[in-house]
């Protein structure tokens, strides 16, 4: 049975990971709510990246992939770390193979990387708390975007970001401080500089984690903090997406 991974490419810092949990758990979360049946659940595995550091790992091959979630870290894409290099040697042909892909802030930019963009230091410094994020583009046939609203509060906690797209990617939302909150690339790749994972409490985490003299305006004003509900909700677009592609994958095969 094919499956949605989930790469964990970091930690969030361990006093969060104590009282709130981790990256790959919020992902898994959002994928799966609570109020999902059993038969409605996606089967879901996941895939420590940085750990190749130390071992040799065996990514799946990509016909066993339902799908792929990327999560966020707080290593930079620009570090070029090895397991970094490995890991997009797994994804490149996973994109190529039409499997559904996406990304998470650290997620995001490396997609954007391997695919031939660009990804460097944001010329304004951090973007953090919640933010508005709007649709810049027409996702009335795309599979995830369609079903979100055209402005929605976003958690982001992010110093790099997307310069530059790659080939074949298209912009579909952004806001003032990131014009590249989220693209996709050809038809079954996602990348997204928001945090639909983060719940109120784990931005708010973040917030009294980071110095006020790293925040926006140079701490004029503590960021904002809030639930944002619309935004969570791409992971269940996602999900949903997965399993009408291996619906529709088990059906061809059968026939």
């Amino acid at each position: 049975m094919p499956t949605l991974y989930i790469v964990k490419t970091g930690s969030t810092f361990d006093h969060i990971a104590q009282s709130l949990g981790d990256f790959e758990q919020w992902i898994a979360e959002g994928l799966h709510p609570p109020e999902l049946l059993p038969a409605e659940r996606l089967r879901l595995a996941v895939i420590h990246a940085p750990s190749c550091r130390y071992a040799t790992l065996h990514y799946p091959e990509a016909t066993d992939c339902a799908g792929v979630v990327i999560s966020g870290s707080h290593a930079m894409v620009t570090d070029h770390a090895p397991w970094m290099q490995d890991l997009q040697s797994w994804l490149r042909p996973v994109c190529d193979a039409g499997v559904p892909v996406l990304g998470i802030c650290f997620g995001h930019q490396i997609l954007a990387h391997l695919l031939g963009g660009e990804v460097g230091p944001h010329p304004a410094g951090l973007e953090l708390g919640t933010i508005p994020v709007a649709v810049q583009a027409d996702v009335s046939h795309d599979p995830l975007w369609r079903h979100m609203p055209g402005c929605f509060d976003a958690q982001a906690v992010h110093y790099q970001s997307v310069r530059q797209l790659p080939p074949e990617a298209r912009v579909l939302a952004g806001n003032s401080h990131e014009a590249h909150h989220a693209f996709r690339w050809r038809h079954n790749v996602w990348g997204v500089q928001f945090h639909p994972e983060f719940s109120a409490a784990a931005m708010q985490a973040y917030i009294d984690h980071i110095p006020h003299t790293a925040w926006p305006r140079s701490g004029r004003s503590r960021p904002h903090c809030d639930d944002t509900p619309q935004a969570a909700q791409l992971l269940q677009h996602f999900a949903r997406h997965v399993q009408q592609q291996a619906a529709l994958r088990a059906h061809s095969l059968a026939h």
